[in-house]
């Protein structure tokens, strides 16, 4: 059986003196598509921040395709969606700019190949977003914001996506358009580990619905099925989604 994609044992990490995960143990397999679901604070966004070095563990092991978090050097292997945030956090850029700077990581001495700009176009595709790829991302609105980073981590052509909360304040045109684009993705064979509040459009393509609560996995196995939420142990349904300032840079290449 092939390593997985992404290999969690016993973690445990801390915001400032507070203990967020407490001994979590995750796997995403090859192909996977796996959603984080829980409470606010239950530690979902630290979870996944942890997974791609943000937040450091102060006990466990993260493995990425196989190699130790901290040997791990192919980040162009992966995409990474923050938390509702701006596409260009208040630097004028257009919504090609934006999405280029997601091809870097596969760039040779920082130049954009005929190839790399292929790509580009395409997840600005993708996301729907081609009429609008000239445009400052400071005129778009929350949603189109939301579809340039989700353009931007795919524009690496990325094995493993890993969003956070995808869907969070993004109008019904940019969900479905949303929904759409990941499940051409996972169509396509891209491993997918999700922070979502709730399932919502995305129920259909999730294998696995993993819950935290207080830091703790209290459930690892299929979705609920048509019951909503309400079946989650420790679920709310309180939803902010003022952003984080910690959660204003992508993915650390």
């Amino acid at each position: 059986m092939s390593e997985p994609v992404i290999s969690l044992r016993g973690a445990q990490a801390s915001l400032g003196s507070r203990p967020v995960l407490r001994g979590v143990d995750l796997s995403v397999e090859r192909g996977e598509v796996v959603a984080l679901l829980g409470a606010n604070g239950s530690g979902k966004s630290t979870a996944v921040r942890s997974v791609i070095g943000q937040v450091p563990l102060t006990s466990g092991t993260i493995t990425l395709f196989g190699t130790e978090l901290r040997r791990f050097r192919r980040w162009s292997r992966i995409g990474y969606v923050p938390q509702r945030t701006t596409a260009a956090s208040g630097v004028p850029a257009t919504v090609r700019e934006v999405v280029s700077s997601g091809r870097l990581s596969r760039a040779r001495l920082g130049l954009l190949s005929r190839t790399d700009r292929a790509a580009v176009d395409r997840a600005i595709e993708l996301v729907g977003l081609t009429d609008r790829a000239r445009d400052s991302v400071n005129a778009l609105s929350g949603g189109q914001h939301q579809r340039v980073l989700i353009a931007r981590a795919l524009a690496c052509e990325p094995e493993l996506l890993i969003m956070d909360e995808p869907m969070a304040g993004v109008d019904l045109v940019s969900q479905e358009i949303l929904a759409g684009t990941l499940r051409e993705q996972v169509a396509a064979g891209t491993t997918v580990l999700l922070v979502l509040h709730e399932l919502g459009a995305l129920e259909p393509l999730i294998d696995r619905a993993v819950v935290l609560r207080d830091g703790c996995v209290v459930h690892d196995g299929p979705p609920p099925q048509a019951v909503g939420q309400h079946a989650l142990p420790g679920h709310d349904h309180v939803h902010p989604h003022a952003a984080d300032e910690s959660l204003r840079t992508g993915l650390l290449t």
